[in-house]
């Protein structure tokens, strides 16, 4: 925690040098949180920017704590555009902005339909807190994919006025590609399992989108108990799942726990990939009979 403080006061002393090692740079810099959200933004940013996400591939974006180094880089960042919920930023979004006054922050969520339910985070506190919350993995999701270009398009046509008609043309070849994501789901997904397991509920949108049954493992972001374990198994069996999705952020001993008794078969994906576009489909190929 110490080297998070005495990065904090180094990044305040040094704002001013990232201001000019950007212009030095010949590139202006974009901070987003995750990697799919880079993805986005790069797709509509071009040759324009380069963007830089939070949170590095491997590490789970509910817990995350920035590097000092990380800190210290956001001096040179123009934004900062936020995914919406996701624990990461609900923690530390208004520490970086406070010590990076600078950037100018985006809200790429805005005006997404929200799905509710309980979410576990760290708070600033230091301690953990269950609440009835927004669910923070709208990216996972072809509808909401859709929003967030356009947000993300927004907000570069307001950095950039002179290349708007460049972040447009550019945001609605990311659409049709996502439309086209879309058409492909919904084919995979006809005469799919409609129930899946997963450990951690990462496809509440994609659930929501197509009309499928999510059941999470996790509940609260806590492990279960022996006789929820038993619960798990029995809806398992009841409602047909074949699939238990396991994501290598979290631990994967009850995944295998409730595959070993009901016959289920363990996938691993990666909700959070650069590769938007082909972990989707992944998904959806693995729901297929």
């Amino acid at each position: 925690m110490n080297k998070i403080l005495i990065a904090l006061s180094l990044l305040i002393s040094i704002s001013f040098i990232g201001c000019t090692n950007k212009k030095e740079s010949g590139k202006r810099i974009l901070t987003v949180t995750i990697e799919p959200q880079r993805y986005f933004t790069e797709q509509i940013a071009g040759d324009k920017y380069s963007v830089i996400s939070m949170v590095p591939k491997g590490t789970s974006p509910e817990s995350y704590d920035p590097t000092p180094a990380q800190l210290v880089s956001l001096g040179k960042s123009e934004a900062y555009l936020r995914i919406g919920y996701i624990g990461f930023e609900l923690v530390w979004f208004s520490r970086l902005m406070e010590n990076a006054p600078q950037m100018r922050p985006f809200d790429t969520s805005t005006g997404i339909k929200l799905v509710f339910g309980t979410h576990h985070h760290d708070s600033e506190d230091g301690h953990h807190h269950s609440s009835n919350e927004a669910d923070p993995h709208i990216w996972n999701s072809t509808i909401n994919a859709q929003i967030i270009a356009d947000n993300t398009c927004k907000a570069l046509c307001s950095l950039d006025k002179e290349n708007k008609s460049y972040y447009i043309q550019r945001c609605n070849k990311l659409k049709q590609e996502i439309k086209a994501v879309d058409d492909t789901l919904r084919t995979i997904l006809k005469g799919a399992d409609k129930s899946f397991m997963i450990y951690h509920p990462a496809l509440s949108y994609f659930a929501r989108d197509y009309g499928l049954h999510q059941i999470s493992i996790e509940a609260g972001g806590k492990e279960p108990s022996p006789s929820q374990l038993k619960e798990l198994m029995q809806t398992c069996k009841k409602e047909g799942v074949r699939v238990i999705f396991v994501q290598e952020e979290f631990d994967k001993s009850n995944a295998e726990l409730i595959a070993k008794e009901t016959g289920t078969k363990i996938v691993r994906i990666n909700p959070l990939s650069y590769d938007w576009k082909g972990e989707m489909i992944r998904i959806a190929q693995a729901l297929k009979r």
